[in-house]
């Protein structure tokens, strides 16, 4: 086996249990180390795989280009991204995009302290991409059914069990995961009355 590192998995998740996830560790004292969100459902991501509505891009840069994106899910819950001068690729995207605009953006999570002692969580995009309909509605089956899979883990993990991510989650978040199952099964319900809607028509 090499021992080049490989890219983490992209965790999908929901805007509601991703804007709660604020606290981030690492695994090693290396400096490389990769920094990860966890996840209130215990769940560990140091990239993220999000697809929704692109509602709404501004530049708020002051001295060079800082691109703020607003992604919103299927819920009406947003999340933020940012992009510069690092991220050229995603900057431009944001640049050039004309909400509203399904896109999918892969990125890293980014957690920030503001002086009020909150702490707001944003996605640093490493890839956005337009999308067509058909992708956003197979994501959101997709991140429903891994985010139920992780509030049942969550769950059935007794205190004692070796799921540290689970006891870490726990520690950090308390016990209360249902925020996050209504979440999901809100998004597969929306996306039933849009189809029912469409066939209507």
């Amino acid at each position: 086996m090499s021992s080049t590192p490989t890219r983490e998995v992209a965790r999908r998740v929901f805007a509601r249990e991703f804007n709660d996830a604020s606290y981030t560790f690492k695994e090693s004292d290396d400096d490389r180390a990769p920094v990860y969100v966890l996840l209130p459902t215990g769940q560990r991501a140091n990239r993220v795989f999000v697809v929704g509505t692109l509602t709404e891009t501004e530049d708020v840069g002051e001295d060079s280009e800082y691109w703020q994106g607003r992604v919103v899910d299927p819920n009406g819950d947003t999340f933020f991204m940012y992009a510069g001068q690092y991220q050229p690729d995603a900057a431009s995207m944001l640049r050039d995009l004309e909400p509203p605009a399904y896109v999918a953006v892969v990125g890293k999570p980014r957690t920030y302290e503001t002086d009020e002692g909150d702490v707001n969580v944003s996605v640093r995009p490493e890839s956005i991409s337009q999308v067509d309909e058909a992708t956003r509605d197979r994501w959101v089956v997709e991140t429903a059914e891994r985010t139920l899979e992780r509030v049942q883990r969550f769950t059935e993990a007794e205190e004692a069990t070796a799921d540290e991510y689970v006891s870490m989650a726990r520690e950090e978040y308390g016990d209360d995961v249902d925020a996050y199952r209504r979440a999901a099964v809100g998004a597969l319900e929306s996306l039933q009355d849009e189809q029912a809607e469409a066939s209507a028509d």
